[in-house]
């Protein structure tokens, strides 16, 4: 299988995905804040669990690996700011709700040996450990572990990267500016001072994230990001933001 034949495949198939969250923010006249969107089933593990029993699936039938969230270009997007930065290629990185884990296996395949992701959803994890198996990436750690209550050894990363799964945290019906605490209070935990945190979102704005995770961090830069015209006016379809933990 080749998976960056594959990613075009799904960039489409991500786009179409993306309008279940909701229409991206950022334009004059359009909604801002949490109010501006409500409680999905796409914030819940139930619906998780299924999403990716089935591209477990459609992966052992046909080697179909999935969505990749936000697109290939957005996996090129961080990784080119690692390799600018010079990031060291055995730097613990953390790939917070790793999915089907193609993230991982692009960060392995450009010389990062020191990788961990977590996910929730057990069958999250089979479909990567089955995909990064076949990859022949056999050093990349994987565990079933829920990050707003993370396992005890979870801890020491100079990396964290969250692709959606802020996202997916705010949509929760079940009290999500609680949920969305934990989450800062996790990353907190497990990334170490002055360690680097980079979030791509389609559902909240620079403005906002500035404002989640004002405490306990410093803002370093805005990554460039497709633009989306809605109305007669531009704005990013996604934003991803770099952040650094305070010593």
């Amino acid at each position: 299988m080749q998976l960056r034949a594959a990613a075009a495949q799904h960039s489409l198939r991500y786009s179409m995905v993306r309008l279940h969250f909701r229409v991206p923010r950022g334009f004059a006249g359009m909604g801002s804040g949490e109010d501006a969107f409500g409680p999905s089933v796409l914030g819940t593990k139930e619906h998780w669990d299924a999403a990716y029993e089935r591209e477990l699936q459609h992966f052992q039938e046909n080697g179909d690996i999935g969505e990749i969230w936000f697109g290939e270009e957005s996996m090129v997007r961080l990784i080119r700011w690692m390799k600018k930065q010079k990031i060291p290629l055995d730097s613990s990185v953390l790939d917070i709700g790793t999915g089907n884990g193609i993230l991982l296996v692009e960060l392995a395949k450009s010389g990062y040996t020191n990788l961990t992701g977590i996910d929730y959803s057990p069958s999250a994890i089979t479909l990567s450990e089955e995909i990064i198996e076949e990859q022949g990436l056999p050093n990349i750690k994987l565990q079933v572990n829920d990050f707003l209550t993370p396992s005890a050894e979870l801890l020491g990363f100079q990396i964290c990267i969250d692709k959606g799964t802020f996202d997916a945290i705010s949509l929760n019906p079940d009290n999500a500016a609680v949920k969305r605490k934990q989450y800062v209070e996790s990353l907190c935990r497990v990334l170490n001072p002055e360690g680097f945190f980079l979030i791509t979102s389609c559902n909240w704005t620079k403005e906002e994230l500035l404002n989640e995770f004002r405490e306990g961090f410093d803002f370093l830069e805005e990554l460039p990001t497709p633009k989306f015209c809605f109305g007669g006016k531009i704005g990013n379809s996604v934003t991803s933001l770099v952040f650094q933990r305070k010593k």
